[in-house]
């Protein structure tokens, strides 16, 4: 929990200094909220809750024979565990949305639920950190939001490239290679590139109906390579018969723009095989990886220009990033980047002599207390090498001892655990010196 809060703070306190305001939402939504919002593989993921009291009661006899899962899920379960904070935030979004300023910037820190085999990096429940713009039409939002991601990562020692695309690029291409319609199959193939390979790739969009000719023309846009500017004008040459190619690229040839202007730690690279597989992304799409780890993606996001359209309220623009804390745990586990202190629950650990010692060593603590310094009594008058493998198992940075002598002269004798140094120092002196 304290490297867990470690990586919520730290992400928190970056949210508030961008200017985001925090919400939470229920864990249960309806069904009807989250059904056909995340793709089909999407809607198998989704934990489905049985209704109270007699849930078969409204079942006919002829889904319960026939055995018909699917058609029998609806008659007995009307609710199920968020998938993601996205889908809940635009349900919030349209609720409430007489009492919001637009744009709302919101951030939101809550576990969600996905009936998924658990491995390393994929869970079954597993927290998201996102911050979402909505209510502007900005690529200024992008900008903030790489520049956001950078400060995180920043804090957290973590080396990350955050990779960019746009998924009109994604619309052109599919229009130039003479599948529009297969727009979804592409994308949901191309972004296996990394984990399937491109041999693999190119069999998947054959089975999805394209032709080895569209497949032929897609070979060069999946093997990009070069700066930045460089894939930009080869993607212009390429979708030059593309009106929504071409304006992927004048918002992606923006984006890059600024962000390069802020002279980012990250590295950012533009990189065509990026789709992301929800559904409901218009616009840019991001995705960051660690660069010393491997590890999928630790943050990803992107725009979506109408997702609360099937709450009722259309035309509203959004953008979005969610950090995957589980996954960064896990990133930082690997590297050993936490702080040294963080697991030392309090500053300093009084050793328990006795009633007397104790009970003048409780005095002290109170002060240090009052002062903002966590300190800690050793409970029992155990030995004193039990209680020092205590303050040692438990990192606390200190030890202080009130002895008899110590009691005499109104002192105590603090040791520092790291180098081994002790000082003898009145309480007003021990309160500065451990602040």
């Amino acid at each position: 929990m304290a490297k867990r809060n470690y990586i919520f703070d730290t992400i928190k306190q970056v949210f508030l200094l961008y200017g985001f305001q925090q919400i939470e939402t229920p864990a249960l939504e309806n069904l009807s909220t989250l059904m056909g919002k995340y793709g089909e593989e999407g809607d198998k993921l989704l934990f489905k809750i049985l209704n109270s009291g007699d849930f078969l009661k409204d079942a006919p006899d002829e889904l319960l024979q026939g055995r018909d899962s699917l058609h029998l899920t609806n008659k007995i379960s009307e609710k199920g565990l968020r998938y993601d904070l996205t889908v809940p935030f635009a349900r919030f979004v349209v609720q409430h949305r007489a009492d919001l300023q637009m744009p709302f910037k919101r951030y939101q820190i809550q576990p969600v639920w996905r009936a998924d085999r658990p491995q390393r990096g994929r869970y079954r429940e597993f927290y998201q950190c996102d911050a979402d713009v909505v209510g502007s039409d900005s690529l200024l939002n992008e900008v903030e939001l790489v520049s956001m991601i950078d400060d995180v990562f920043a804090r957290l020692g973590i080396h990350i490239v955050v990779k960019l695309n746009n998924r009109k690029i994604l619309s052109g291409i599919a229009e130039v290679i003479g599948a529009p319609d297969k727009i979804v199959d592409i994308t949901v193939a191309i972004d296996k590139m990394e984990k399937i390979g491109l041999d693999n790739v190119n069999a998947e969009l054959r089975e999805k109906g394209l032709t080895d000719e569209a497949v032929a023309t897609l070979q060069p846009l999946l093997t990009l390579d070069g700066a930045n500017s460089e894939k930009l004008d080869s993607l212009r040459q390429m979708l030059q018969g593309s009106e929504v190619g071409q304006k992927g690229l004048d918002e992606m040839a923006y984006v890059l723009d600024h962000v390069d202007a802020l002279g980012l730690k990250a590295q950012v690279e533009l990189d065509v095989s990026l789709a992301r597989g929800l559904n409901y992304y218009t616009g840019t799409i991001v995705e960051v990886k660690a660069r010393d780890v491997e590890m999928g993606s630790i943050t990803g996001g992107g725009r979506y220009d109408n997702l609360t359209g099937v709450f009722g309220m259309p035309g509203l623009s959004g953008v979005g990033i969610s950090f995957g804390a589980d996954r960064i745990y896990d990133v930082l586990n690997t590297l050993n980047l936490y702080p040294a202190s963080l697991i030392a629950s309090a500053r300093v650990l009084f050793i328990n002599f006795g009633e007397r010692e104790a009970a003048a060593s409780l005095a002290i603590i109170r002060q240090l207390r009052s002062a903002g310094i966590s300190a800690e009594l050793y409970p029992d008058s155990a030995k004193m090498k039990k209680q020092m493998s205590y303050a040692n198992d438990r990192h606390f940075p200190y030890v202080a001892i009130v002895g008899e002598s110590e009691l005499e002269n109104g002192t105590v004798a603090l040791k520092n655990m790291a180098t081994g140094e002790q000082a003898t120092l009145t309480p007003a002196e021990l309160a500065e010196r451990l602040h």
